[in-house]
């Protein structure tokens, strides 16, 4: 008898009524829930790759935006580091650009030693 002790107090908010009367915007509302806009600044395309040091040794293959703009993708959609080299090897091929996508291992190594950038300096230097 647990659920009709305290019936006289419960359901005192009446249910709110919504009526759509729009269904044709309302269906196309609710597909551009699943848009996804994504693009690329051609700065970022340049600036992708790293410019040689004149420094000893290998010198690496990716600039730290091209690490911060794939881990940003990565928070964005929740995704593993796996994931994000699979989406953003799709989103490069969608946009037809021939650019190198870090993998995995690298993503994971180089994120501990990225300096952290404001969000705001993130999403305009990566996706602007």
């Amino acid at each position: 008898m647990p659920f009709k002790h305290h019936a006289s107090r419960r359901h005192k908010i009446a249910k709110s009524r919504h009526r759509v009367t729009n269904w044709p915007e309302y269906n196309e509302s609710l597909r551009h829930r699943g848009d996804v806009t994504v693009w690329v600044d051609q700065s970022v395309a340049h600036d992708w790759g790293v410019a040689h040091t004149g420094k000893r040794g290998l010198p690496g293959t990716y600039s730290d935006l091209a690490i911060t703009a794939c881990l940003e993708l990565r928070t964005v959609f929740h995704l593993a580091l796996r994931q994000t080299q699979g989406f953003v090897r799709s989103l490069f091929r969608l946009m037809k650009l021939e650019l190198a996508v870090p993998d995995f291992t690298t993503l994971s190594r180089r994120a501990g030693r990225l300096a952290p950038l404001p969000a705001g300096k993130i999403r305009s230097a990566c996706f602007s």
